[in-house]
């Protein structure tokens, strides 16, 4: 009997964890990111951390969905690819509890030239690829609208869609889309407006975009993108560290030398 209960003890000491979270060492946080600019970002905050003597591990998630559900499921410690209107849209729709902890920087929207070389050559009809998830797609018909192309309701703002759309003198054709595929249909539409961290990673320049967002603009100022954890996680030591350091001056000025205007600080 008394080899039984040993063996029964030793077995479940054996048995892993369930639910465990994206590193049980506090002196590691992994976080997901989209791979440019996010996780460039924060390749440059690994020395940092270190200094603080934090290991930061990367883990690259090219979606809008994956890392927030990797966060709220404690497969990851936090992420860093999003902007606060997707972050609240997100936990509303998904019943999710995540939090930003950081406001790190915005990507200016452009609008890109596909089969059509600029604005002024739009012709009746032309087709315009726009993000197909309520706050980018909200974003991008702004943009539109700043350009004169189109004229939204009064009071659509933020969450405008296509259907807020109450002139429309060319007669465009909006195309709504998955975001990350927009840069690959410019040869099938006649311009396009894409999310930031998709252009860049696309190889397209905000110099060489057709109109780009003021920083000025309601929209360069709300879509701030954030580092995010789970609700309760946010004054977890190495969570202040990495929010520290991803807003120090270091990192700011990596920004604004590396992206050319394409990512812009919000320090």
């Amino acid at each position: 009997m008394k080899k039984l209960v040993s063996l029964l003890l030793a077995a479940a000491l054996t048995i892993p964890a369930l639910g465990s979270c994206g590193s049980s060492d506090d002196k590691t946080i992994v976080v997901a990111a989209s791979t440019a600019p996010h996780a460039e970002i924060l390749e440059q905050c690994k020395p940092l951390m270190e200094e603080k003597g934090y290991t930061l591990e990367i883990r690259i998630m090219d979606d809008y969905v994956t890392p927030n559900t990797a966060t709220e499921d404690g497969d990851v410690d936090a992420n860093y690819f999003q902007h606060q209107p997707y972050l609240d849209d997100f936990n509303a729709n998904n019943g999710t509890h995540l939090v930003s902890v950081a406001k790190v920087h915005y990507e200016p929207y452009g609008i890109y030239a596909g089969v059509t070389s600029s604005l002024d050559a739009l012709a009746d009809g032309a087709v315009v690829a726009v993000p197909n998830d309520p706050t980018n797609e909200a974003r991008a018909l702004m943009l539109l609208e700043a350009n004169g192309l189109i004229t939204l309701k009064e009071g659509a703002g933020l969450t405008a869609t296509k259907n807020d759309i109450e002139e429309n003198p060319l007669n465009l054709d909006i195309r709504e889309m998955e975001a990350a595929l927009l840069p690959t249909v410019l040869d099938e539409v006649d311009i396009a407006v894409i999310n930031g961290n998709y252009a860049i990673s696309s190889g397209l320049k905000v110099a060489d975009a057709l109109a780009v967002e003021d920083s000025a603009s309601t929209a360069a100022q709300t879509y701030a993108n954030v580092l995010v954890v789970k609700e309760g996680n946010e004054n977890l030591d190495k969570v202040k560290a990495l929010a520290e350091v991803i807003l120090s001056d270091t990192i700011a000025e990596y920004i604004n030398n590396t992206y050319a205007g394409a990512v812009v600080s919000m320090k």
